[in-house]
């Protein structure tokens, strides 16, 4: 099972040049692991998307038919106060937005006191960064087809 931040879940559901490694990767492995938020912050990126124009509404449908696909077999990590208390000291040591200080004391809280047993599947520079500096292992998706 492995962690996955919503930068990772985004390209398996609209095309991007990371599409067909992480669905590779997510193959191997469809034992996931998210926060929460992660299907509401997976629908913000989409209907950005769609809003700037980068995808076209029926695209942006049938993105959202993929994640609600998707979400029928992932686990979440609820909004529990250990989250809170972690995502709190998180933001005071990494460079992180709210919602990215969330995932990752999710995937800390879900590792239960061991980060280096949990892998993170992340795409966001400051996450993966951060993860490491907590301990948890971080998959390396490479650009490109």
């Amino acid at each position: 099972m492995k962690f996955w931040d919503s930068s990772a879940i985004v390209p398996l559901i609209v095309a991007d040049p990371r599409t067909s490694a992480l669905q590779r990767l997510y193959q191997r492995d469809a034992a996931v692991l998210v926060w929460w938020a992660t299907e509401i912050e997976c629908v913000s990126a989409v209907a950005r998307l769609e809003r700037q124009q980068d995808l076209t509404a029926r695209a942006a449908l049938e993105s959202f038919r993929r994640l609600d696909a998707l979400k029928t077999s992932w686990n979440e990590v609820q909004p529990l106060d250990g989250v809170r208390r972690i995502a709190r000291r998180l933001l005071r040591v990494h460079s992180l937005r709210a919602a990215d200080s969330f995932q990752l004391a999710a995937a800390l809280v879900a590792s239960e006191g061991q980060p280096g047993s949990l892998e993170m599947v992340s795409l966001d520079d400051r996450m993966v960064d951060a993860g490491r500096r907590e301990g948890l292992g971080v998959i390396e998706v490479e650009g490109g087809e």
